[in-house]
């Protein structure tokens, strides 16, 4: 029994496979250079919170072991924001309340996603884009990101959920 404890999880291995991809999607310096995402470590959260909201747009409509996938990747992603506070300082008492605040955003980001691309409409899509990370500013950046998310909506969408919840998410190159 103790020896479980050292043991590999391997159930674990695709859940921290996918979400090492969305944070590797995240960090695409065309989103910050090009795009003018802010790079903070606001605008950071903000763009993996984007990639997150894709996967789980994919996801959303699966049942059962990839139900949990999405919940695991989910975990994952605060228990990684947990230590990240941590990390930069944030103490004991003020790491919940700051958790609690990300997950606010990102729910109501997720939501807001949801809306304008399950309607395919990509002005509502950068109106949300405005709103919640360009702090209201306008600009053709806003546009380019809008246009990378529905392209890369529509390509996950071909990806086989199996193949997620195996480990393996392709993302496009920011172009």
């Amino acid at each position: 029994m103790i020896l479980n404890l050292f043991r590999k999880n391997t159930a674990t291995e695709p859940v921290y496979a996918v979400y090492n991809a969305i944070v590797a999607q995240s960090r695409q310096p065309r989103f910050y250079a090009d795009w003018q995402v802010p790079d903070t470590v606001t605008g950071r959260f903000d763009m993996i919170c984007l990639h997150m909201a894709l996967l789980f747009r994919r996801l959303r409509s699966e049942a059962g072991e990839r139900k949990d996938f999405s919940q695991a990747v989910f975990d994952l992603f605060f228990k990684d924001m947990d230590r990240s506070l941590r990390e930069m300082g944030v103490g004991d008492l003020g790491v919940p309340k700051r958790i609690q605040k990300m997950g606010n955003i990102f729910f109501g980001l997720l939501a807001a996603m949801n809306e304008a691309m399950d309607r395919n409409d990509a002005v509502a899509l950068e109106a949300v884009l405005a709103r919640n990370i360009f702090d209201g500013n306008p600009g053709p950046h806003i546009r380019a990101l809008a246009d990378y998310l529905l392209a890369e909506d529509h390509a996950l969408s071909a990806q086989p959920a199996a193949a997620i919840t195996g480990g393996v998410i392709s993302f496009q190159a920011a172009a």
